[in-house]
């Protein structure tokens, strides 16, 4: 299973034609029924027979366009972090995905206390939950039903939905998409063929495209069509220590543990062994030796890998087997390990923040976040 998931990864990242082999003929095939299926339910939408439901506050939709890690939990948590500064109290929604909760919904976060673990939530809302003071998480697949919910236990006066860009039931006024500039739309084929989550034509629908990992990226994202209107904003990701853990530190993640930064400096001359689960594995290894250099060992794991205790216990006999002095890891995986690692080695929490370009490139980006919102900062609430 393994083995052909690697596989179906590289075809789907390949350019090759489609009839050089059998693999990728058969998932070209199953892209163009997928394709079939999105654009017919895309045109139930805009022709009414499925019906998009309005929220009476503003709502915020943080998504993309294609499968994999292009920042979407970084930039949420920085729109989150934004509206408060213009003086909403906004609520997140996300799906859960991968959680127990996904489908009959669960409240994460009150904004201050964490009512639920990874399993239930999900790792993505989980780690918001963590970085976010003030501003209650919830998951569920029908973010209408969230939405609800959230107006009765926190009124808000605005939403954002995390991956929200394919949940058309909702409204929104403002669509964010990203897209990875060191990615950008794959080989142009649809899932499962490629990483396309819908036709390149869906873009339309974004009120901004926001390029992520922009900075020294080696495409020229040419293969991004530019839609008339559409503003793109760069930024990148910044890479940041959240904490270090050891002993009894695993056994809690409070709301104040992640999130703040220190410098990778105290990891130079150590033997730092990594490990995560996440879409961009080999992404968060290249920026670990950048800051540490060699490292003394790497694992990878799924994306939104629950990890075992063998798996726990295995990562610290390779580690111990290899010299390391310390064990590194991303926000997302420490929110699915947290209490349950051996307390033998100290680990490094790495996260990552979303950072615009430049200070005029940010400013242009709140002038039209605010351009968007106008109007409706004194709408009744949900």
């Amino acid at each position: 299973m393994k083995y052909l998931r690697k596989k179906i990864e590289q075809v789907m990242q390949s350019d090759e034609g489609v009839r050089e082999r059998v693999l990728p003929g058969l998932l070209y095939g199953a892209s163009r029924i997928y394709a079939g299926a999105v654009r017919l339910r895309t045109a139930c939408f805009r022709a009414g027979i499925m019906q998009v439901k309005t929220l009476p506050c503003p709502v915020i939709s943080v998504g993309n366009i294609t499968t994999g890690g292009t920042g979407k939990t970084p930039m949420t948590v920085y729109m989150a972090a934004l509206v408060q500064q213009m003086g909403y109290r906004p609520a997140v929604l996300s799906r859960g995905y991968m959680g127990r909760a996904e489908k009959d919904g669960a409240v994460v976060s009150d904004g201050y206390s964490i009512f639920t673990d990874s399993q239930t939530a999900g790792d993505e809302p989980v780690l918001m939950a963590c970085l976010l003071r003030g501003v209650p998480v919830l998951v569920g697949g029908d973010r209408y039903r969230s939405a609800m919910r959230a107006a009765a236990e926190f009124e808000p006066d605005m939403v954002i939905l995390d991956d929200g860009f394919q949940h058309l039931r909702l409204y929104r006024d403002v669509d964010l998409v990203l897209i990875d500039s060191k990615r950008g739309l794959g080989n142009g084929h649809l899932l499962p063929r490629g990483m396309l989550r819908e036709p390149v034509s869906g873009l339309k629908r974004a009120d901004a495209i926001v390029l992520t990992r922009s900075r020294n990226s080696p495409k020229d994202n040419s293969d991004i069509p530019v839609f008339q209107d559409i503003p793109v904003f760069s930024t990148d990701h910044v890479a940041y220590v959240a904490g270090v853990y050891k002993g009894s530190d695993h056994g809690a993640l409070a709301v104040s543990a992640l999130g703040e930064s220190a410098d990778f400096s105290f990891m130079t001359g150590q033997r730092v062994f990594a490990f995560s689960g996440i879409a961009g594995n080999e992404e968060f290894r290249d920026m670990l030796e950048k800051h540490t250099g060699p490292l003394a060992g790497f694992k990878e794991f799924p994306d939104h890998y629950f990890y075992t205790e063998r798996d726990l216990n295995e990562i610290i006999k390779t580690a111990k087997a290899l010299s390391a002095d310390l064990l590194a890891t991303t926000e997302k995986d420490f929110v699915r390990i947290a209490g349950r690692v051996p307390d033998s080695i100290p680990v490094a929490v790495v996260g990552v923040r979303m950072e615009f370009q430049d200070k005029e490139e940010e400013e242009g980006f709140i002038r039209f976040v605010r351009r968007k919102l106008a109007g409706n900062v004194n709408e009744v609430r949900i």
